[in-house]
C-alpha cells in the first residue's frame, strides 16, 4: 500500500562533530539547565507535520528545535539558503530551527545542539507507524548519565474522523508490523492502539470534520484505552495554549495524571485489544514500598504475575497469551504521611519521593510525626494488553502482605 511522504522513514543525514567543535567548559555544561524533549507522534494523516508547523511559527518566544522527516521540511516550509535547500537544517527565523539527524538517540541531538548551540524546547516527531514505547526510554535516564535533555512528554495526535476506523482495522498499516494482527492470543492491537496507549497528551485533531455525537464516541473509545492521558480537541492542529498541552508537561516528574484519574470511570469493555487498569491499594507502610517494587519487577521486566495463591509466577515474556504493560503510574500514600510516586514506560520504571504539599508530607520528610486526618488511598494504574484477563489486584495485595 502506498505511504505518504509524512510517514516515509527519515532521510539518513550525518550529524557527527568533530571534538573541537565540542563547547569548552566541561563544569559550564554539566550545570546548564537540561533541555525538555517531547515526542509527537500520531497516525497516517492525523496531522503532525501541520502542527509543528504551527508550533515553529507561533508567538511563544521559544527556541525551538523540530526534528522531523527530511521530506516534510522540503515539502511544508519554504525557506532556502541562497536558492537552495539547507539539507541539515531550516533556520525558521525566531530563532527556531527544522531539521533531520541521522537517528533518533540523544548522541545525534546532543550533537545537534552543539553546534547549532543550546534550545528552550525540542521537539522529536516520529514516523506514523512509529511505536512510541521503543523511543521513550532512549531519552528518559537517571541523572547520574549526564545527559544534556531529559523526556518531557509523549504527546499523540489523532484523526477524529479515521481513528476508530484505525483501531478497528489495520488499514494503511505495515501488514508486517507486530502490533497489526489478531489471531489466536486476542483480538487486534494496531498501531494507533500502541500511540493511544504510551501518551500524556492526546490531541483529538479535524474535530469539524465530525457531529458532536461521532466526537463523544471518539472521546469515550480514547479513554477506555488510556484513561491518564490528557485529551484536547482541535482544528488543522492549532493548540491556543501551548504550556500545559504541548510543552513544559513534566509528564514523568510528577502523580498530577494519577490524582487526575482516580475518581474517573473506566470503560474498558469498549476496546478488547488495551485497556487502563486502576488498583486501590488503601493506606500503605514505609517498609511496604520495597514490596511494590519487587512486584513490579516481576510485572514489568518478566511479563510475570505473582500467584496470588501461591504457586508458580502467571504469564511470562515467552508465553504468548501473557500480558502487556505499557504505561504504570502510581501514588503511593504511606502511613508516615510522605507520598511516592510511581512512574513507568514499558519495563523502565521508577519509584521516587512526591514534592511534600502538605504539612504532614512536609513534616514526613522532615522525619517529624503529626498528628492530622487520615491520608488518602494509594492508587497504581496500568496501561496495557490482556490485563483483564489475569488477577493484577490480587497479586499485589498477595504481595503486600
Amino acid at each position: 500500500m502506498e505511504q505518504d511522504d509524512d510517514d516515509l522513514p527519515p532521510v539518513l543525514i550525518d550529524t557527527k562533530i568533530e571534538v573541537d567543535d565540542m563547547p569548552d567548559g566541561d563544569e559550564e555544561v554539566e550545570s546548564a539547565p537540561k533541555v525538555p524533549l517531547t515526542i509527537v507522534t500520531g497516525y497516517l494523516g492525523a496531522g503532525k507535520t501541520t502542527l509543528l508547523n504551527y508550533i515553529l511559527t507561533a508567538e511563544h518566544g521559544k527556541k525551538i528545535a523540530v526534528i522531523m522527516n527530511a521530506l516534510d521540511i522540503e515539502k511544508s516550509l519554504t525557506i532556502n539558503r541562497n536558492g537552495e535547500a539547507v539539507e541539515e537544517w531550516l533556520d525558521v527565523g525566531n530563532g527556531c530551527i527544522c531539521c533531520s539527524v541521522k537517528d533518533t538517540g540523544v548522541n545525534a541531538i546532543e550533537s545537534l545542539m552543539a553546534k547549532k548551540g543550546k534550545f528552550d524546547y525540542i521537539l522529536l516527531e516520529t514516523t506514523g507507524l512509529a511505536d512510541p514505547g521503543n523511543i521513550a526510554p532512549l531519552f528518559w535516564m537517571d541523572d547520574g548519565l549526564g545527559s544534556t535533555i531529559f523526556l518531557d512528554g509523549v504527546v499523540t495526535l489523532v484523526d477524529a474522523k479515521n481513528i476508530l476506523r484505525s483501531l478497528d482495522e489495520p488499514e494503511g498499516s505495515d501488514p508486517t508490523s507486530e502490533h497489526n494482527h489478531a489471531d489466536e492470543h486476542g483480538p487486534l492491537m494496531t498501531t494507533a492502539h500502541v500511540q493511544i496507549s504510551h501518551a500524556d497528551v492526546i490531541v483529538i485533531n479535524k474535530a469539524d470534520l465530525v457531529n458532536d455525537d461521532e466526537l463523544a464516541r471518539v472521546r469515550e473509545r480514547i479513554q477506555s484505552i488510556n484513561g491518564l492521558a490528557k485529551i484536547h480537541v482541535t482544528t488543522q492542529s492549532t493548540v491556543p495554549q501551548l504550556e500545559g498541552v504541548l510543552l513544559d508537561l513534566h509528564a514523568y516528574e510528577t502523580a498530577e495524571a494519577v490524582e487526575r484519574a482516580v475518581n474517573q470511570t473506566y470503560h474498558s469493555h469498549l476496546d478488547p485489544s488495551i485497556s487502563t487498569h486502576a488498583i486501590d491499594l488503601g493506606v500503605l507502610k514505609p517498609s511496604q514500598v520495597g514490596k511494590v517494587d519487587e512486584w513490579l519487577r516481576s510485572v514489568l521486566w518478566e511479563s510475570q504475575l505473582p500467584n496470588p495463591n501461591g504457586g508458580a509466577k502467571l504469564g511470562g515474556r515467552n508465553d504468548p497469551k501473557s500480558f502487556e504493560i505499557h504505561r504504570t503510574k502510581g501514588r503511593l500514600v504511606l502511613s508516615d504521611g510522605s507520598v511516592k510516586v510511581v512512574q513507568g514506560v514499558r519495563e523502565l520504571f521508577e519509584i521516587f519521593a512526591a514534592p511534600a504539599s502538605s504539612p504532614a508530607e512536609e513534616a514526613a520528610a522532615d522525619g517529624q510525626a503529626t498528628d492530622t486526618a487520615a491520608p488518602e488511598s494509594s492508587k497504581l494504574i496500568l496501561i496495557g494488553r490482556r490485563l483483564g484477563d489475569f488477577d493484577f489486584e490480587g497479586s499485589i495485595r498477595a504481595s503486600l502482605k
